[in-house]
């Protein structure tokens, strides 16, 4: 099948190096530099899964800049463009969706559009209405930042948001470039598939918000928070997984996912959804305290990343901490490989570490995954115990 994959994120450039193993795909972004480095076998992003596919499987995989080569001929396209959490209207900003969408049905208005941005519930039958196309469907992603292609490779389910014969094709190529076999696929309406997408992500929320809330408790109370969180995951329907405390959640998906549900939830009785959303500000604040309670006069920030094993910063959590911290009058710098520049967002950043090591009173580490801090281990706060996501 022809195939376009609009956007490179973690998400655009895993789907189309999956389906390009069988396929002949096309990928587009804005980015010159991107499209380059995808046509030259290398990824833009970090992902070992990517890297090593880019290099060493036969992929029928092209980028582009050009929309009109890249809708003209495709049989199915799949959007993959950012909506960001708009806080003036409290709802994910879909601009970038319906843009494309837009380019594509005056290209070619027969095409199959598949939506895999995240979207407000109910987003993609309004958009059907207003555009008077019916060939646009919903389907939630549920991959992880950094492992993104190993996750299409061994999906957890596929969800198609359409009850149809062509529903059926679209999970067949998902389900013919996976390694994993006898995948749950699950066929349903647009609108329940958007709703599994941002209840996911909000249970996935929720744990992380419960698990902290845990440890503030410990803390507080000089309890020792391994133990009680290893004799809580042993109970076989909690689980002992992602319950690894941190200074909240972040990243790309759970902040705004979380946001959105809650705004959807507008006029209908809740009171856990709108908690997880308060719960990981309390946290980000009560993190805060805990460092100004022990008066340093500079704070190391050890890595802008979201977790382990991700290049990404977006929403993540220790931004607002680092935030927090300086709004207090307290001097903060930045350690982290990834920038090449002085200054990140006005703050110091200081690319040898062992004058960041010298120069902080204390270091925040929101992860910590490796033992270069073994020699001064009294700067450090991190309440990453189990050293892994």
């Amino acid at each position: 099948m022809k195939i376009t994959v609009i956007g490179m994120g973690y998400v655009g450039l895993s789907n189309a190096i999956l389906l390009a193993q069988n396929n002949e795909v096309v990928i587009l972004d804005v980015l010159k530099e991107k499209v380059n480095m995808i046509n030259e076998k290398k990824s833009p992003i970090i992902d070992n899964e990517i890297i090593e596919y880019l290099q060493k499987e036969t992929l029928n995989l092209k980028a582009t800049l050009d929309k009109v080569e890249a809708y003209q001929r495709a049989e199915l396209i799949i959007v993959v463009t950012p909506t960001n959490y708009n806080l003036d209207r409290d709802y994910l900003d879909t601009s970038s969706v319906e843009q494309v969408i837009k380019d594509i049905i005056e290209i070619n208005n027969k095409a199959i559009i598949l939506i895999k941005s995240t979207v407000p519930i109910g987003y993609t039958d309004k958009l059907k209405k207003e555009l008077k196309n019916e060939n646009i469907i919903f389907s939630p992603e549920f991959l992880r930042e950094g492992r993104a292609l190993y996750d299409n490779l061994y999906p957890s389910r596929i969800i198609i948001g359409e009850k149809t014969e062509r529903a059926q094709k679209i999970a067949k190529l998902f389900e013919q470039g996976a390694i994993k076999k006898d995948i749950p696929v699950l066929y349903m309406n647009s609108t329940e598939a958007e709703a599994v997408k941002l209840f996911s992500n909000t249970y996935l929320a929720l744990r992380v918000a419960y698990f902290n809330e845990l440890d503030t408790y410990a803390e507080e109370m000089k309890l020792a928070s391994k133990d009680i969180i290893n004799g809580v995951a042993l109970d076989p329907r909690v689980g002992n997984y992602y319950n690894n405390p941190s200074f909240g959640y972040g990243g790309y998906c759970l902040p705004k996912d979380t946001k959105q549900l809650k705004a959807n939830y507008k006029n209908i009785p809740n009171a856990l959804i709108t908690a997880i959303v308060t719960a990981n500000l309390i946290r980000k604040n009560y993190i805060i305290e805990r460092v100004v309670k022990r008066n340093p006069k500079i704070v190391g920030i050890y890595r802008l990343t979201m977790k382990t094993g991700s290049d990404n910063f977006r929403e993540s959590s220790i931004l607002e901490v680092m935030k927090g911290i300086d709004k207090k009058g307290i001097k903060v710098v930045i350690y982290e490989p990834t920038l090449i520049e002085n200054y990140y967002d006005n703050y110091e950043v200081i690319n040898d570490l062992e004058n960041f090591k010298t120069i902080s009173d204390i270091i925040l580490c929101n992860r910590l995954d490796t033992n270069i801090f073994d020699d001064i281990l009294e700067k450090v706060y991190t309440r990453d115990l189990y050293r892994r996501d």
